[in-house]
């Protein structure tokens, strides 16, 4: 009886899954196919990229895409990869967000650390220290003076926050973080005004890129994830990726006007 008992014990505990308590790091290096697409083009090996995945929209019970539409939500890349390995990613990233919302002190020390020390990797290694915060959300980073403490690495991100990034466009942001507004089917009006405006915006597209878009040079974002080198006032282009339909648990397209369709 003292078998079976220590038996199910073991069980039990094997079963336990980790909480925002258990975690010992926040971002990753490596691992990622958006990010990494970097690591294939010679001249911008010098790049390393650190990344934060949270979990996008309300998965984890606290928001992190406040300017989410359906459609985005619909396309998210945190449906990307093996289907195999979601339960396990997206138990990762719910912690980490909750961490962030339940233990903001503690969340904050830790990515202070990761990114200080993905410095000095960086200068040991003779790369250039590159982050992104907002890999799969869009939270405001710029409110808790991250950027600020390290100006010798890169921050990037994309986002629908709209009067976010207007103050970007005003130079209000700090000059080593640059931000790409991302298009969707309900702030297409924003996303002409930002382009107006001289900024950058990420549009997806049913099949090949234009050459223009509303009058703006379109450049390919699917080479390459370093927004930063994107010259100024283009519309970064991205053919549509095939996401898992929540009611029928199969690939489909978005219908949502999320994505353009040119034709």
């Amino acid at each position: 009886i003292n078998i079976n008992k220590n038996r199910r014990e073991k069980m039990t505990i094997q079963k336990t899954k980790p909480t925002y308590l258990d975690l010992t790091k926040l971002m990753f290096t490596n691992g990622n196919p958006k990010t990494d697409k970097n690591l294939k083009i010679e001249s911008l090996k010098k790049y390393w990229i650190k990344r934060l995945n949270l979990a996008p929209a309300s998965i984890s019970g606290f928001n992190t895409c406040a300017s989410a539409s359906q459609g985005c939500r619909d396309a998210c890349l945190h449906e990307a990869g093996n289907p195999v390995f979601m339960p396990q990613k997206t138990l990762g990233r719910v912690n980490r967000t909750q961490l962030y919302f339940k233990n903001r002190a503690k969340f904050l020390s830790m990515i202070t650390r990761e990114i200080r020390n993905h410095e000095i990797n960086c200068k040991k290694h003779d790369l250039k220290p590159v982050v992104r915060l907002n890999t799969t959300s869009d939270i405001m980073w710029e409110n808790h003076k991250i950027f600020e403490l390290f100006p010798k690495t890169q921050f990037y991100d994309y986002s629908k926050h709209f009067k976010r990034m207007l103050k970007y466009l005003k130079g209000d942001m700090p000059k080593n973080y640059h931000l790409t507004f991302s298009r969707n089917e309900i702030n297409d009006f924003q996303a002409t005004q930002v382009l107006k405006a001289g900024g950058n915006v990420a549009v997806v597209f049913r099949k090949e890129l234009p050459a223009t878009y509303k009058g703006f040079k379109v450049v390919s974002g699917d080479d390459h994830d370093l927004r930063f080198l994107d010259p100024s006032n283009v519309v970064v282009g991205l053919k549509e990726k095939l996401t898992i339909d929540k009611k029928t648990g199969k690939l489909g397209r978005d219908n949502s006007g999320f994505v353009v369709d040119l034709k």
